[in-house]
């Protein structure tokens, strides 16, 4: 199983240096990860340092809360592109859908959409916040707007991804909409498990329990070097 294809190798730590975004990128480049995600300031480094890889660059806006206004998240939103973001990971205003003002929320998104300029635009929803219902009609609003990836969590509430989650999105989800699971994946029988569910990305900031395991030394094998 190629799990190289699924991960969006993260670093969105508030002391993140230079240093540590090199290191993300040239191991992303050496196991041929699908993406690296940064924060906003780095992805110009990231884009530099990537130069003639496959590997995709992402960021995040409105992170960790969600609770910027929408003029200030299209604002990043459009200097993250001018920077050179590939993928845009975009938090959801959480508080709109407990106040229940989905159009709110439906209409800071296709703002988003907009502003993105046909990068791929993932939504985090912070499935730890919401319940059954709130997903539900989340997963369908990214239906209706037609965005690339519905994303579970931030890493930083009160859990991350579970598979009930998961199933519930699918449940409601359409054949086009894609779903990232991230937040607290620490073991390959996790990431197995949310594959064999459809996930098509994985966010983890730590890969060190990849490193010894059998099939992801064969996976890396697989892809080989350059």
């Amino acid at each position: 199983m190629k799990y190289a294809e699924y991960i969006d190798y993260t670093n969105l730590k508030a002391n993140a240096t230079k240093e540590d975004i090199k290191n993300l990128c040239n191991e992303a480049m050496e196991y041929h990860f699908a993406s690296v995600c940064v924060n906003p300031c780095y992805v110009e480094l990231a884009k530099e340092l990537l130069d003639g890889s496959t590997v995709n660059v992402g960021t995040v806006i409105g992170f960790p809360l969600g609770a910027n206004t929408i003029r200030v998240k299209e604002m990043e939103a459009l200097i993250a592109v001018e920077d050179g973001a590939d993928e845009i990971d975009m938090v959801i205003n959480i508080g709109a859908v407990k106040n229940g003002d989905y159009e709110y929320v439906r209409n800071e998104i296709e703002d988003i959409m907009a502003a993105v300029d046909g990068k791929a635009l993932k939504v985090i929803i912070e499935t730890c916040y919401l319940n059954e219902e709130e997903i539900g009609k989340l997963t369908d609003i990214c239906n209706e707007t037609y965005v690339n990836f519905i994303k579970t969590s931030t890493g930083y509430g009160t859990r991350g991804v579970s598979l009930d989650d998961i199933d519930i999105i699918n449940n409601h989800k359409n054949d086009i909409l894609e779903v990232k699971a991230s937040g607290g994946i620490r073991s390959i029988e996790m990431i197995e498990a949310l594959i064999d569910k459809g996930v098509a990305r994985i966010g983890i900031s730590n890969i060190d329990f990849l490193r010894g395991e059998t099939k992801w030394n064969y996976t890396m094998n697989y892809y080989g070097e350059g």
